[in-house]
């Protein structure tokens, strides 16, 4: 079935905007949000494309022609049974969803396939991306793949294996002294100055996109049902964010009732601003200041899709919460050691931040709670050194 996008909408005003012509942020400066005619879309997963991966949800993507699809084989990830993990725990209900499978070894592959395939069938050419470093490999794979420019600029403390990645793909890289809002900068100025186009968390439509198909594989893979929980780690939000509006146009479908997931938004004590946010009850975060983890990921002082972050998580009932660096540590060991799953810091956040909700008694034993994986630990070794001195 081909695409079914209709048009634009932004986050904030609910004004429309042309979807097929190149996009960034709308008028007031907030996301544009892709919209579907779902009167005509599928009414059950059978009749979805009968592949697997993440294109198996075409219709419900806004690539219009196959021609510019370039699987590399993303999507389809594993949803795995924590036995040992919940064993250890006393939940006999605990899930993995397994995002580091994915090309260049994390979910971000999911957001830069659609967004690139978006990107090259609006006839864009020159791409850019600051980065915090998994996205930017993501744009670098694709790009290369697919045969267009990238621009990428992350901090210069980005872990090697990434930086060696993005290379790899014969980018154009710059390291920044800084954090990811100063990769953003000086990508900004090649956007103003070279006329490159951003393609930066929530900053072009698409990438959105390509993470709600994780929302749209839960389904599937719980034989039409969803999770009681997902706990999610969150630095710019996006996963997040799609899952929530995949949800919102499976109701729209008739696949779900209007029940939801808790949704559980993970930081690190050293960068928490949607955890503040959340404590204190306002619509957006205020950026943190000094922001540091070895979660490079989750290193993201301020995210432009707070509101919409936030807004799934209240929505759902469920909470943000910050993990220390020791916690965090101490649980990514203890996932390594009783999942066989070498993940990254970001995914051992989410174990961290279990061990706190049922401590606070937030999370119930017997619900079926999701952790989500983001990446492959191999691309933070450096870390992981810290982690196990």
């Amino acid at each position: 079935m081909k695409s079914l996008l209709t048009h634009l909408e932004c986050s904030k005003t609910g004004e429309h905007y042309d979807a097929d012509v190149p996009q960034n942020l709308s008028r007031v400066g907030a996301p544009l949000l892709a919209r579907y005619d779902l009167s005509r879309g599928p009414r059950t997963p059978r009749e979805l494309a009968h592949k697997s991966g993440l294109w198996r949800y075409a219709s419900l993507l806004p690539v219009r022609s196959p021609a510019f699809v370039c699987d590399l084989g993303e999507g389809g990830t594993p949803l795995f049974p924590a036995d040992r993990l919940g064993r250890e725990l006393g939940m006999p209900n605990l899930l993995i969803k397994e995002e580091s499978v994915n090309p260049t070894g994390s979910f971000k592959a999911r957001g830069m396939a659609v967004a690139v395939a978006r990107a090259a069938e609006l006839g864009i050419k020159s791409l850019a991306v600051g980065s915090a470093g998994n996205a930017g490999s993501a744009l670098g794979a694709y790009a290369a793949a697919m045969g267009l420019e990238a621009h990428i600029a992350m901090p210069k403390d980005t872990p090697a294996s990434i930086v060696a990645e993005c290379r790899s793909f014969g980018v154009d890289l710059a390291l920044i002294d800084g954090l990811i809002t100063d990769a953003n900068a000086h990508v900004q100025r090649g956007i103003k100055e070279l006329g490159w186009f951003d393609m930066a968390t929530l900053r072009e439509p698409y990438r959105l996109e390509g993470k709600k198909t994780m929302g749209y594989e839960l389904f599937e893979q719980l034989d039409g049902q969803l999770p009681d929980v997902i706990i999610y780690p969150t630095g710019g939000g996006t996963g997040l964010i799609g899952m929530w509006k995949a949800f919102d146009e499976m109701e729209q479908l008739g696949w779900i009732s209007s029940v939801r997931p808790r949704m559980i938004s993970v930081q690190t004590a050293g960068c928490a601003p949607i955890v503040r946010a959340f404590e204190e009850g306002t619509e957006h975060a205020t950026p943190w200041e000094n922001a540091t983890t070895s979660a490079s990921g989750l290193r993201v002082p301020r995210a432009i899709g707070d509101f919409l972050i936030l807004e799934a998580v209240r929505k759902s009932g469920g909470c943000a919460l910050a993990v220390t660096e020791d916690e965090m540590f101490a649980a990514w060991r203890q996932f390594c050691a009783l999942t066989g799953l070498f993940c990254a810091p970001e995914g051992a956040a989410t174990l961290a931040a279990l061990q706190k909700l049922l401590e606070k008694n937030l999370v119930q034993k017997d619900e079926r709670v999701v952790l989500f994986n983001t990446g492959s630990g191999l691309k933070y070794l450096e870390a992981w050194a810290l982690a196990t001195a």
